[in-house]
């Protein structure tokens, strides 16, 4: 199976669109009011005490509430594959807001992800990233590339694992687009293990463009990890993208 975009049968939906439109509203409204009341004031006690790890309680609360009010529930399968005392890059496709916070309360592991470097520049949001281990690469600018490397390689031997979204961005509905190489260049340069990760239904849930969100179940797949150790970017990086592209696709298309 080739690294070129796919396109999976889209779920058909009998709900209201009014419902849904209104049921998005109230997951978006949720989402602002726990921001300014409860992780602002919790970021600058973090920062004026110097204790990120007080974020985390926080943020996972966060999402787990956000989930719900969104609508969603989350079904989890393969945690069996992960050993709890090794760090994993989590490779993940990607179609909704959704993602994100059930990739980060769902795994049963502390996580951190790789962003656009763009975020970094978000007023509030930027300061919060490192706090929480998001960290942006900038890839166009070679140094701060390797220091992001650098950073991520610690993060990895804190215990933390990483989560990122090879398809660089959402996929509209029913699409799996072609994974971009950074994953497995930060996997294979750290010798941390790659976990495939199949996250269902979300893009029927709260898809891209859509503005609605749909009540129903988040089913995420976690499937077995792959080893990079022994591996080297010049022979082994494409087999290594096809061999987590072809296992995710795989399974999207049960």
């Amino acid at each position: 199976m080739q690294n070129e975009k796919l396109i999976f049968p889209i779920e058909e939906s009998n709900k209201s669109r009014l419902i849904g439109k209104l049921r998005y509203l109230r997951g978006m409204s949720a989402a602002g009011l726990m921001f300014i009341f409860i992780a602002l004031p919790v970021m600058a006690i973090a920062k004026i005490f110097r204790q990120p790890q007080i974020l985390y309680f926080w943020c996972d609360w966060g999402a787990k509430i956000w989930l719900r009010a969104c609508g969603s529930k989350v079904s989890v399968t393969g945690k069996e594959h992960l050993d709890p005392n090794i760090s994993y890059v989590f490779v993940v496709n990607h179609k909704s807001y959704l993602d994100t916070a059930t990739m980060f309360s769902y795994t049963g592991r502390r996580m951190g992800f790789i962003a656009k470097k763009e975020l970094a520049k978000v007023p509030i949001v930027g300061w919060v990233m490192p706090f929480v281990n998001i960290l942006p690469i900038d890839r166009s600018n070679s140094k701060r590339a390797i220091e992001t490397m650098a950073t991520i390689r610690k993060v990895l031997d804190k215990g933390i694992s990483i989560g990122i979204f090879a398809e660089g961005t959402r996929a509209m509905e029913g699409e799996l687009l072609p994974f971009k190489k950074g994953a497995f260049y930060l996997a294979m340069e750290a010798e941390a293990p790659i976990v495939p990760v199949a996250i269902k239904h979300t893009d029927y849930l709260m898809g891209k463009k859509k503005g609605i969100a749909n009540a129903g179940t988040i089913e995420m797949v976690i499937l077995p990890p792959i080893e990079t150790k022994g591996k080297t970017i010049e022979n082994d990086l494409d087999s290594l993208l096809n061999q987590t592209r072809n296992a995710i696709a795989a399974e999207l298309g049960k």
